[in-house]
């Protein structure tokens, strides 16, 4: 299948080279092309704007920063929508506001094409493995139609209602991973404090209840002192703002929510571009 992509960033390169090793022939954009060097190597052509990566394929997914940058790639005079074809699939993979996933719907239906907001979960690790869990708003038909297409990057996959749905669950999805990430962090702070072995304990926590992603993959990067972003720090500051926003929409209260934003404010001001598990460097060096 002809598939485009715009967005060659960390996730996006495993994402992209999935798709190439299942058969599928991939055209990209991503606004610096130097960073598309990785998925050029392993085949996937080059295009120069996002409406040309629509032009030359079927369906085409975007994974980009944030909701500012969704607009322009989609919006934009040479953007997605600018380049699609009648009853072309075009799937929005970045982590956006819902609003404006039902906005990008409506105009996709306007124009008489298909538009999904599927944002994904699972890290660098479970992008470049194709292991990650993809939350799919949007027509379930259109979602079972391109099933075969996303089982090359995913193992969970669950349409999980409207448009915007995908993004409301990235958001519940995303509380999740700060509060463990924070729960790590402290975790980690006390055992040092004690005196503990922080090796032993993580055999302890990742074995026992305290047991979480953030302990099995992000725990032994800091052990290593190794905070490459799998899933940067302003990212997940960016998803904490959109959920406490649509939260308040709801009138829902969200208090570990609000620290946990307070937190990665105050980290994000030297280590934005850092992986979450930099969210250590607040208490003292855990390695």
């Amino acid at each position: 299948m002809k598939i485009g992509f715009v967005g060659t960033g960390v996730m996006g390169t495993g994402v992209i080279n999935n798709f190439l090793k299942a058969g599928h022939e991939v055209t990209v954009y991503n606004r610096t092309r130097a960073k598309a060097n990785d998925v050029l190597a392993h085949g996937a052509h080059w295009a120069n704007s996002p409406a040309n990566v629509t032009r030359a394929s079927e369906i085409t997914f975007t994974m980009v920063g944030y909701p500012k940058d969704v607009e322009t790639v989609w919006l934009g005079p040479e953007g997605v929508f600018a380049g699609a074809k009648e009853n072309d699939i075009l799937i929005d993979m970045t982590t956006s506001t819902p609003r404006l996933a039902e906005t990008l719907f409506k105009r996709g239906e306007q124009q008489g094409v298909h538009v999904l907001d599927a944002p994904v979960s699972g890290g660098d690790v479970g992008a470049k493995n194709g292991t990650l869990s993809i939350m799919v708003g949007g027509d379930k038909a259109i979602f079972e139609r391109i099933m075969p297409v996303l089982k090359a990057i995913g193992t969970q996959i669950i349409h999980v209602g409207s448009a915007g749905k995908g993004q409301h669950m990235k958001m519940s999805n995303n509380i999740g991973v700060a509060a463990t990430v924070l729960g790590m962090a402290e975790s980690m702070a006390y055992a040092q404090a004690a005196g503990l072995n922080l090796s032993d304990a993580y055999q302890v926590w990742a074995n026992g209840a305290a047991g979480s992603w953030s302990i099995t993959n992000y725990m032994p990067r800091v052990l290593n002192d190794d905070f490459k972003a799998g899933f940067y720090v302003k990212h997940l500051l960016k998803d904490l703002r959109i959920a406490l926003d649509a939260a308040a929409e709801m009138q829902v209260q969200l208090p570990e929510t609000v620290l946990a934003e307070q937190l990665f404010t105050k980290l994000n001001q030297e280590h934005g571009d850092e992986g979450v598990q930099a969210i250590v460097k607040l208490w003292t060096s855990l390695t």
